[in-house]
């Protein structure tokens, strides 16, 4: 071998590409990330993937509805009870209006319940958690024993009185003077605030319990000795480090939100008439019950519609919950 052979260096014997070193495209390092691995997680999950798929396809079919649909949700006839069929899918109710069609109005009601109660869950639950476990000490104590007074409570009977009170309240104010308009607002303002005041206290000790573990980590303690305020410190290193446990528990939140309001609706206590949700359509198909005859079809398809719903959205919540968990496999 001579001396320019010895002194030239040896080639690589792996390829290389444009793709990235060692013929590995550079895409495989960033499919591993963690965003990547919570995906593939979830999609693996049969149940979880078919219920986001199911869910998907129902809010997308009751927000177009209206623009497809042929008979007005209050849309008064003559074909009282009508057994389900072609003319009418669901049948026909009491006044002749058409099952189906109700069915999906009273269903978005319900799904923007409990979503917006699900919201007011998460900001107050999220706040609260955060300032008490980031703050510590006797505020952190003082805070968590209000959440226990709150446990304490009966949360469905805190709901009740606290809806019949507004509702009162706002019927005062329509007698002096106040809009219709304007009380079926405040009277929806209510029942959000309220589904979502019983809603926050799990958010917030779940919250609670990780900013307590977040705050005293290497990197919170490095970014406060570089000079970084409380609301830095909050915002940009511990809060996003809730974000997974956060959205896991929103998740589970809806359902139990949506079965709330429905239970209330079925009550009287929720969304009043001409209004309706999957709850008031339940109470209305079980007032049709009586010896002579049933009228199934008025309670099976709302019922059954709830129970689907209430399905899909915890078997997507548990989907959510393996997918974000870190100590999962790949």
């Amino acid at each position: 071998m001579t001396n320019e052979a010895r002194t030239r260096p040896m080639k690589h014997a792996v390829p290389r590409n444009r793709r990235g070193a060692a013929g590995h495209p550079a895409s495989a390092h960033r499919s591993r990330g963690p965003a990547c691995q919570a995906i593939r997680r979830f999609a693996r999950n049969r149940g979880a993937l078919v219920s986001a798929l199911f869910l998907g396809v129902f809010i997308a079919l009751i927000l177009v509805w209206p623009w497809v649909g042929c008979q007005a949700p209050d849309a008064i006839s003559d074909l009282q009870f009508v057994a389900p069929g072609s003319g009418h899918w669901f049948g026909t109710d009491v006044h002749g209006r058409d099952l189906f069609t109700r069915v999906m109005y009273g269903a978005r009601i319900s799904l923007l319940v409990g979503a917006v109660g699900a919201a007011v869950s998460l900001v107050i639950g999220v706040i609260w958690g955060a300032a008490a476990g980031y703050l510590g000490g006797r505020v952190d104590g003082a805070m968590m024993r209000i959440v226990d007074v709150l446990y304490a409570l009966p949360s469905i009977i805190f709901v009740i009185v606290l809806i019949t009170t507004l509702n009162a309240a706002v019927d005062g104010w329509v007698s002096r003077g106040l809009s219709a308009r304007g009380g079926a607002i405040l009277k929806f303002a209510g029942l959000f605030g309220g589904l979502g005041a019983v809603s926050w206290l799990t958010m917030a000790r779940i919250v609670r319990g990780e900013v307590l573990s977040l705050r005293t980590r290497p990197f919170v303690q490095a970014s406060r000795a570089l000079g970084a305020g409380h609301i830095r410190v909050v915002f940009h290193h511990i809060l996003p480090n809730v974000v997974g446990i956060v959205i896991v528990y929103l998740a589970l939140t809806v359902p139990a939100v949506v079965l709330y309001e429905s239970f209330l609706s079925y009550l009287g206590l929720g969304i009043q008439p001409p209004q309706a949700s999957l709850g008031s359509l339940i109470a209305e198909g079980a007032a049709q019950i009586n010896p002579i005859r049933i009228y199934w079809w008025m309670i099976a398809f709302p019922a059954g519609t709830l129970m689907v719903v209430l399905l899909a959205l915890n078997f997507v919540g548990d989907g959510l919950r393996d997918a974000l968990d870190p100590r999962a496999d790949p």
